[in-house]
């Protein structure tokens, strides 16, 4: 039986050692191979490139699209200006997710972005974002948890009719990993999910399209045999299933 090719957005490691310094490698986290694996899809790490065609042929050739996490996207994006807490930006990275997503979208691919893939999809789409948490009024949990990657961290409440209401009911307890989040939302996308404090923890579009972003790391949780999480990702790998 073919099973789906989940196309995984890759970054870009720079060896800082003694041999090679500097030299550059694509790279993804594990969790990421193992939560695909697990779910049932094939995972395949698309390396960033910058020839829209070539990018094209990459994502004809997968069947469902994971935009992975990583540093911050360039503010200049989303027409601001780069503020004192803003982290570090790979603007390369920034041109290939959004050229992904959008490519992606267009072939009606399915799409999950978590934490800088939920950013990326909401600037993609005509988003901003806070560049950092301190600067939401209100915000108070932590949300750059100090323990082990698979620890549960704080509450997630899902709102109704979404598509992630569907897959965890009202809430959901998850990790923590990020210090940016969702300013404004995309035109035609809504909020599917929010911490205690007000923050955005998740996104979708409106339609019956597959275009899911989470601010936690659910790879983590699900590599290690988290069920809430393991639902998610056979969820999406089963919409790109039957794309096949």
């Amino acid at each position: 039986m073919t099973k789906p090719i989940i196309g995984i957005v890759g970054n870009i490691l720079v060896n800082n050692g003694p041999s090679f310094a500097g030299y550059e490698r694509v790279y993804v986290n594990n969790d990421y191979v193992k939560a695909v694996i697990k779910s049932g899809g094939v995972p395949v790490i698309l390396p960033i490139i910058d020839d829209e065609d070539f990018i094209i042929e990459q994502i004809k050739r997968v069947d469902g699209l994971l935009i992975t996490g990583g540093g911050d996207i360039n503010p200049l994006e989303y027409g601001e200006e780069p503020c004192e807490k803003l982290g570090y930006v790979l603007p390369e990275r920034d041109k290939f997710d959004f050229s992904v997503i959008k490519i992606a979208s267009k072939l009606k691919k399915p799409i999950l972005g978590i934490c800088k893939g939920l950013q990326a999809i909401n600037v993609a789409f005509g988003g901003t974002l806070f560049q950092d948490l301190s600067y939401i009024d209100g915000c108070y949990i932590k949300h750059m948890q100090d323990t082990r990657p698979n620890a549960l961290s704080h509450t997630v409440r899902v709102v109704k009719n979404t598509k992630l209401y569907r897959i965890f009911g009202d809430k959901v307890i998850t990790n923590s990993y990020h210090h940016q989040a969702v300013k404004d939302i995309a035109p035609n996308f809504k909020i599917s999910a929010l911490s205690k404090d007000g923050v955005v923890e998740g996104i979708e579009n409106q339609g019956e399209e597959f275009i899911v972003g989470v601010q936690w790391h659910p790879e983590m949780l699900a590599a290690n045999g988290n069920l809430d999480m393991l639902k998610l990702f056979k969820t999406f790998i089963s919409i790109a299933d039957s794309s096949l």
